[in-house]
Protein backbone atom coordinates (compact mmCIF):
# COMPACT_ATOMS: atom_id res chain seq x y z
CA UNK A 1 0.00 0.00 0.00
CA UNK A 2 0.94 3.68 -0.04
CA UNK A 3 0.93 5.84 3.07
CA UNK A 4 2.47 8.70 5.04
CA UNK A 5 4.68 7.16 7.70
CA UNK A 6 6.19 9.19 10.56
CA UNK A 7 9.58 7.81 11.60
CA UNK A 8 10.91 10.77 13.59
CA UNK A 9 9.89 14.15 14.99
CA UNK A 10 11.58 17.24 13.68
CA UNK A 11 12.23 18.93 10.31
CA UNK A 12 11.37 16.52 7.50
CA UNK A 13 9.08 16.29 4.51
CA UNK A 14 5.86 14.34 4.64
CA UNK A 15 6.74 11.48 2.33
CA UNK A 16 4.38 9.08 0.60
CA UNK A 17 6.06 5.68 0.51
CA UNK A 18 5.25 2.11 -0.37
CA UNK A 19 4.56 0.17 2.82
CA UNK A 20 3.45 -3.36 3.72
CA UNK A 21 -0.30 -3.81 3.83
CA UNK A 22 -1.76 -3.77 7.36
CA UNK A 23 -2.20 -7.23 8.85
CA UNK A 24 -5.62 -7.24 10.59
CA UNK A 25 -5.95 -8.90 13.96
CA UNK A 26 -8.76 -11.48 14.31
CA UNK A 27 -11.18 -8.70 15.33
CA UNK A 28 -10.27 -6.22 12.59
CA UNK A 29 -11.44 -5.45 9.07
CA UNK A 30 -9.10 -4.46 6.26
CA UNK A 31 -10.41 -1.35 4.48
CA UNK A 32 -9.44 0.14 1.12
CA UNK A 33 -9.47 3.89 1.80
CA UNK A 34 -11.30 6.13 -0.70
CA UNK A 35 -11.19 9.37 1.31
CA UNK A 36 -9.36 10.66 4.41
CA UNK A 37 -10.51 13.57 6.60
CA UNK A 38 -8.08 15.97 8.26
CA UNK A 39 -8.21 17.01 11.91
CA UNK A 40 -6.30 19.45 14.10
CA UNK A 41 -5.14 16.58 16.27
CA UNK A 42 -3.36 15.19 13.18
CA UNK A 43 -1.18 18.32 13.15
CA UNK A 44 -0.39 17.87 16.82
CA UNK A 45 0.32 14.16 16.46
CA UNK A 46 2.60 14.65 13.45
CA UNK A 47 4.62 17.20 15.43
CA UNK A 48 4.78 14.94 18.50
CA UNK A 49 2.54 17.13 20.66
CA UNK A 50 -0.66 15.11 20.97
CA UNK A 51 -1.59 13.34 24.20
CA UNK A 52 -1.88 10.02 22.33
CA UNK A 53 1.39 9.40 20.47
CA UNK A 54 1.89 6.00 18.79
CA UNK A 55 5.24 4.30 19.00
CA UNK A 56 7.52 5.26 16.08
CA UNK A 57 7.26 4.54 13.22
CA UNK A 58 3.55 5.02 12.64
CA UNK A 59 1.18 5.99 9.84
CA UNK A 60 -0.54 9.35 10.25
CA UNK A 61 -4.22 10.17 9.85
CA UNK A 62 -7.35 8.83 11.49
CA UNK A 63 -10.75 9.47 9.85
CA UNK A 64 -11.52 7.67 6.62
CA UNK A 65 -14.12 6.06 4.40
CA UNK A 66 -13.74 3.13 2.02
CA UNK A 67 -14.69 -0.42 1.12
CA UNK A 68 -14.20 -3.64 3.07
CA UNK A 69 -11.43 -5.86 1.68
CA UNK A 70 -11.49 -8.55 4.37
CA UNK A 71 -13.60 -9.31 7.43
CA UNK A 72 -12.63 -10.41 10.96
CA UNK A 73 -12.20 -14.10 11.71
CA UNK A 74 -12.89 -13.54 15.42
CA UNK A 75 -11.86 -16.25 17.86
CA UNK A 76 -13.26 -19.77 18.03
CA UNK A 77 -14.55 -19.00 21.52
CA UNK A 78 -17.18 -16.57 20.25
CA UNK A 79 -20.14 -17.02 17.94
CA UNK A 80 -19.94 -13.41 16.76
CA UNK A 81 -20.27 -12.87 13.03
CA UNK A 82 -18.97 -9.86 11.11
CA UNK A 83 -21.49 -7.04 10.67
CA UNK A 84 -20.00 -5.96 7.33
CA UNK A 85 -19.21 -7.98 4.22
CA UNK A 86 -16.47 -7.68 1.64
CA UNK A 87 -17.30 -4.78 -0.65
CA UNK A 88 -19.43 -2.89 1.88
CA UNK A 89 -18.97 0.89 2.03
CA UNK A 90 -17.97 2.05 5.53
CA UNK A 91 -16.55 5.04 7.36
CA UNK A 92 -14.79 5.33 10.69
CA UNK A 93 -11.53 6.15 12.44
CA UNK A 94 -8.38 4.19 13.17
CA UNK A 95 -4.70 5.09 13.32
CA UNK A 96 -3.32 5.19 9.79
CA UNK A 97 -5.94 7.11 7.84
CA UNK A 98 -3.42 8.78 5.49
CA UNK A 99 -2.87 5.62 3.49
CA UNK A 100 -4.55 3.51 0.85
CA UNK A 101 -5.45 0.74 3.33
CA UNK A 102 -6.20 0.58 7.04
CA UNK A 103 -7.17 -2.03 9.64
CA UNK A 104 -10.07 -1.16 11.96
CA UNK A 105 -12.28 -2.81 14.55
CA UNK A 106 -16.02 -3.14 14.04
CA UNK A 107 -16.93 -0.74 16.84
CA UNK A 108 -15.29 2.18 15.03
CA UNK A 109 -17.01 1.53 11.71
CA UNK A 110 -20.41 2.60 10.37
CA UNK A 111 -22.13 2.11 7.01
CA UNK A 112 -21.84 4.97 4.52
CA UNK A 113 -25.35 6.50 4.38
CA UNK A 114 -27.35 5.82 1.25
CA UNK A 115 -26.69 8.48 -1.37
CA UNK A 116 -23.57 9.77 0.37
CA UNK A 117 -20.18 9.93 -1.32
CA UNK A 118 -17.02 8.56 0.26
CA UNK A 119 -15.81 12.16 0.56
CA UNK A 120 -18.83 13.29 2.59
CA UNK A 121 -18.80 10.17 4.77
CA UNK A 122 -15.10 10.50 5.63
CA UNK A 123 -15.80 13.67 7.62
CA UNK A 124 -18.71 12.32 9.64
CA UNK A 125 -17.16 10.22 12.41
CA UNK A 126 -15.92 12.97 14.76
CA UNK A 127 -18.08 16.02 14.11
CA UNK A 128 -21.59 14.54 13.96
CA UNK A 129 -21.58 12.61 17.28
CA UNK A 130 -19.74 15.44 19.04
CA UNK A 131 -22.47 17.91 18.13
CA UNK A 132 -25.39 15.50 18.56
CA UNK A 133 -24.05 14.27 21.91
CA UNK A 134 -23.68 17.85 23.12
CA UNK A 135 -26.93 19.37 21.92
CA UNK A 136 -29.27 16.39 22.28
CA UNK A 137 -27.77 14.11 24.94
CA UNK A 138 -26.28 16.77 27.20
CA UNK A 139 -28.37 19.90 26.60
CA UNK A 140 -31.72 18.38 25.60
CA UNK A 141 -32.31 20.84 22.75
CA UNK A 142 -35.97 21.12 21.78
CA UNK A 143 -38.37 23.05 19.61
CA UNK A 144 -38.54 26.72 20.57
CA UNK A 145 -35.00 26.93 21.95
CA UNK A 146 -32.65 29.67 20.81
CA UNK A 147 -29.20 28.22 20.21
CA UNK A 148 -25.97 30.18 19.75
CA UNK A 149 -23.32 28.24 17.79
CA UNK A 150 -19.79 29.67 17.91
CA UNK A 151 -17.38 29.00 15.03
CA UNK A 152 -20.44 27.84 13.17
CA UNK A 153 -18.63 27.33 9.86
CA UNK A 154 -16.24 24.76 11.34
CA UNK A 155 -16.77 21.01 11.16
CA UNK A 156 -18.51 20.62 14.51
CA UNK A 157 -20.15 24.04 14.06
CA UNK A 158 -21.95 23.14 10.83
CA UNK A 159 -23.00 19.84 12.38
CA UNK A 160 -24.38 21.73 15.39
CA UNK A 161 -26.30 24.19 13.21
CA UNK A 162 -28.03 21.36 11.35
CA UNK A 163 -28.83 19.33 14.46
CA UNK A 164 -30.25 22.31 16.35
CA UNK A 165 -32.43 23.20 13.35
CA UNK A 166 -33.60 19.60 13.00
CA UNK A 167 -34.90 19.71 16.58
CA UNK A 168 -36.82 22.93 15.96
CA UNK A 169 -34.45 25.49 17.46
CA UNK A 170 -33.70 28.97 16.15
CA UNK A 171 -29.97 29.22 15.45
CA UNK A 172 -27.68 32.23 15.77
CA UNK A 173 -24.31 31.47 14.20
CA UNK A 174 -21.04 33.29 14.82
CA UNK A 175 -17.91 33.31 12.67
CA UNK A 176 -15.02 35.64 11.90
CA UNK A 177 -15.49 36.34 8.18
CA UNK A 178 -18.38 37.17 5.90
CA UNK A 179 -17.68 34.09 3.80
CA UNK A 180 -17.93 31.80 6.81
CA UNK A 181 -21.09 33.54 7.96
CA UNK A 182 -22.55 32.90 4.49
CA UNK A 183 -21.62 29.22 4.77
CA UNK A 184 -23.40 28.99 8.13
CA UNK A 185 -26.51 30.53 6.56
CA UNK A 186 -26.37 27.97 3.73
CA UNK A 187 -26.45 25.19 6.31
CA UNK A 188 -29.55 26.58 8.02
CA UNK A 189 -28.53 29.29 10.49
CA UNK A 190 -31.37 31.78 11.02
CA UNK A 191 -29.14 34.68 12.06
CA UNK A 192 -25.41 35.35 11.79
CA UNK A 193 -23.12 37.55 13.89
CA UNK A 194 -19.46 38.43 13.31
CA UNK A 195 -17.65 37.66 16.56
CA UNK A 196 -14.76 39.96 15.65
CA UNK A 197 -17.19 42.75 16.55
CA UNK A 198 -16.50 43.49 20.22
CA UNK A 199 -20.20 44.14 20.70
CA UNK A 200 -21.27 40.67 19.55
CA UNK A 201 -22.90 39.60 22.87
CA UNK A 202 -25.28 42.55 22.66
CA UNK A 203 -26.00 41.84 19.00
CA UNK A 204 -26.86 38.24 19.87
CA UNK A 205 -29.07 39.20 22.78
CA UNK A 206 -30.95 41.76 20.69
CA UNK A 207 -31.96 39.04 18.24
CA UNK A 208 -33.76 36.97 20.87
CA UNK A 209 -37.41 37.48 21.98
CA UNK A 210 -37.63 40.43 24.37
CA UNK A 211 -33.83 40.47 24.37
CA UNK A 212 -33.92 37.64 26.90
CA UNK A 213 -30.84 35.84 25.54
CA UNK A 214 -30.22 32.38 24.13
CA UNK A 215 -31.12 29.10 25.81
CA UNK A 216 -28.08 27.11 24.69
CA UNK A 217 -24.55 28.14 23.76
CA UNK A 218 -22.44 25.68 21.75
CA UNK A 219 -18.81 26.68 22.24
CA UNK A 220 -15.86 24.88 20.57
CA UNK A 221 -13.72 28.02 20.77
CA UNK A 222 -13.38 29.20 24.37
CA UNK A 223 -15.94 32.02 24.54
CA UNK A 224 -17.81 30.99 27.68
CA UNK A 225 -17.19 34.14 29.69
CA UNK A 226 -18.50 36.55 27.06
CA UNK A 227 -21.36 34.20 26.26
CA UNK A 228 -22.68 34.64 29.80
CA UNK A 229 -23.63 38.18 28.70
CA UNK A 230 -26.12 36.92 26.11
CA UNK A 231 -27.53 33.78 27.71
CA UNK A 232 -31.02 33.52 29.18
CA UNK A 233 -31.98 32.58 32.72
CA UNK A 234 -31.51 28.81 33.17
CA UNK A 235 -29.38 28.73 30.04
CA UNK A 236 -26.85 26.01 29.24
CA UNK A 237 -23.33 26.57 27.91
CA UNK A 238 -21.79 23.56 26.18
CA UNK A 239 -17.99 23.41 26.46
CA UNK A 240 -16.78 21.57 23.33
CA UNK A 241 -13.17 22.73 23.03
CA UNK A 242 -10.66 25.56 23.09
CA UNK A 243 -9.87 26.45 19.49
CA UNK A 244 -8.85 29.96 20.54
CA UNK A 245 -5.69 28.42 21.99
CA UNK A 246 -6.14 28.99 25.71
CA UNK A 247 -8.35 27.59 28.45
CA UNK A 248 -10.70 30.19 29.85
CA UNK A 249 -11.17 31.42 33.36
CA UNK A 250 -14.82 32.28 34.01
CA UNK A 251 -16.21 34.63 36.65
CA UNK A 252 -18.47 32.17 38.47
CA UNK A 253 -20.68 34.87 39.98
CA UNK A 254 -22.24 35.23 36.50
CA UNK A 255 -23.04 31.53 36.51
CA UNK A 256 -24.78 31.89 39.86
CA UNK A 257 -26.70 35.09 39.08
CA UNK A 258 -28.25 33.78 35.85
CA UNK A 259 -28.74 30.16 36.97
CA UNK A 260 -26.45 29.01 34.17
CA UNK A 261 -25.44 25.37 33.66
CA UNK A 262 -21.96 24.86 32.20
CA UNK A 263 -21.90 21.43 30.58
CA UNK A 264 -18.86 19.64 29.19
CA UNK A 265 -18.77 17.12 26.35
CA UNK A 266 -15.88 14.67 25.93
CA UNK A 267 -17.27 12.44 23.21
CA UNK A 268 -14.16 10.30 22.97
CA UNK A 269 -14.55 9.21 26.60
CA UNK A 270 -18.01 7.73 26.05
CA UNK A 271 -16.46 4.49 24.77
CA UNK A 272 -14.96 3.99 28.24
CA UNK A 273 -17.49 5.61 30.59
CA UNK A 274 -20.85 5.34 28.82
CA UNK A 275 -20.60 2.98 25.82
CA UNK A 276 -24.33 2.32 25.81
CA UNK A 277 -24.95 5.91 24.69
CA UNK A 278 -22.82 5.67 21.53
CA UNK A 279 -25.35 3.55 19.63
CA UNK A 280 -28.21 5.82 20.67
CA UNK A 281 -26.38 8.88 19.36
CA UNK A 282 -25.54 7.26 16.02
CA UNK A 283 -29.12 6.03 15.66
CA UNK A 284 -30.27 9.63 16.05
CA UNK A 285 -27.73 10.89 13.51
CA UNK A 286 -28.68 8.30 10.89
CA UNK A 287 -32.35 9.16 11.45
CA UNK A 288 -31.65 12.83 10.68
CA UNK A 289 -29.68 11.84 7.58
CA UNK A 290 -32.50 9.60 6.35
CA UNK A 291 -34.98 12.44 6.87
CA UNK A 292 -32.79 14.81 4.86
CA UNK A 293 -32.09 17.02 7.88
CA UNK A 294 -28.33 16.46 8.00
CA UNK A 295 -25.92 16.70 5.07
CA UNK A 296 -22.18 16.43 4.61
CA UNK A 297 -20.03 19.39 5.63
CA UNK A 298 -17.01 18.92 3.34
CA UNK A 299 -15.03 22.03 2.40
CA UNK A 300 -15.80 22.75 -1.28
CA UNK A 301 -13.70 25.82 -2.10
CA UNK A 302 -10.70 23.68 -3.08
CA UNK A 303 -10.31 20.01 -3.92
CA UNK A 304 -7.56 17.81 -2.47
CA UNK A 305 -6.84 14.63 -4.42
CA UNK A 306 -4.25 11.98 -3.64
CA UNK A 307 -2.15 11.37 -0.56
CA UNK A 308 0.41 13.86 -1.88
CA UNK A 309 -2.17 16.60 -1.23
CA UNK A 310 -2.42 15.78 2.50
CA UNK A 311 0.23 18.36 3.50
CA UNK A 312 -1.57 21.11 1.57
CA UNK A 313 -4.87 20.04 3.14
CA UNK A 314 -3.33 20.19 6.63
CA UNK A 315 -1.81 23.58 5.92
CA UNK A 316 -5.20 24.89 4.76
CA UNK A 317 -6.81 23.49 7.89
CA UNK A 318 -4.18 25.04 10.15
CA UNK A 319 -4.46 28.44 8.47
CA UNK A 320 -8.13 28.71 9.51
CA UNK A 321 -9.00 29.66 5.95
CA UNK A 322 -11.26 26.65 5.43
CA UNK A 323 -14.76 25.77 6.56
CA UNK A 324 -16.40 22.47 7.39
CA UNK A 325 -14.33 19.31 7.06
CA UNK A 326 -11.24 19.29 4.86
CA UNK A 327 -11.20 15.88 3.14
CA UNK A 328 -8.65 14.31 0.81
CA UNK A 329 -9.87 12.00 -1.96
CA UNK A 330 -7.74 8.87 -2.20
CA UNK A 331 -7.90 7.28 -5.66
CA UNK A 332 -7.40 3.55 -5.62
CA UNK A 333 -4.00 1.93 -6.03
CA UNK A 334 -3.03 1.10 -9.59
CA UNK A 335 -4.35 4.35 -11.08
CA UNK A 336 -2.05 5.75 -13.75
CA UNK A 337 -1.22 8.85 -11.70
CA UNK A 338 0.43 6.81 -8.94
CA UNK A 339 3.63 8.48 -7.74
CA UNK A 340 4.45 6.43 -4.67
CA UNK A 341 7.72 8.19 -3.91
CA UNK A 342 6.39 11.72 -4.28
CA UNK A 343 7.78 14.09 -1.66
CA UNK A 344 5.15 16.46 -0.35
CA UNK A 345 6.25 20.07 -0.51
CA UNK A 346 5.65 20.95 3.11
CA UNK A 347 8.07 20.31 5.95
CA UNK A 348 7.05 18.97 9.33
CA UNK A 349 8.78 22.01 10.81
CA UNK A 350 6.14 24.19 9.14
CA UNK A 351 3.35 22.05 10.58
CA UNK A 352 5.02 22.24 13.98
CA UNK A 353 5.06 26.03 13.75
CA UNK A 354 1.38 26.00 12.87
CA UNK A 355 0.52 23.66 15.71
CA UNK A 356 2.14 26.04 18.19
CA UNK A 357 -0.77 28.39 17.49
CA UNK A 358 -3.31 25.77 18.52
CA UNK A 359 -3.86 23.77 21.66
CA UNK A 360 -6.39 21.19 20.66
CA UNK A 361 -5.49 18.49 23.17
CA UNK A 362 -8.79 19.18 24.87
CA UNK A 363 -10.75 20.02 21.76
CA UNK A 364 -12.24 17.23 19.69
CA UNK A 365 -11.36 13.84 21.10
CA UNK A 366 -11.49 11.04 18.61
CA UNK A 367 -14.40 8.68 19.10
Amino acid sequence: MRGIQISEYGPQDLKITTLPDPIPTPDQYLIAIHASATNFFDLLQISGKYQHQPRLPWISGSEFSGTVLSVPSFSSSTSKKPKYNIGDRVFGASQGGYATKVAAKEEVLHPVPSGWSFTDAAGLFVTAPTSYGALVTRAGVEKGDWVLVHAAAGGVGLAAVQIAKAFGATVIATAGTQHKLSVAKCFGADHVVDYTDANWPTLVKNLTPNKRGVDIVYDPVGMVDKSTKCIAWNGKILVIGFAAGSIEKVAMNKVLLKNISIVGLHWGAYSVNEPETIGVVWEGIFKLIKEGKFKGTVFQDKEFVGLESVPAALESLGSRGTWGKVVVKVPQEGANWDRSHFFAGIAISRLLEMSDDFRFEDMLQRA
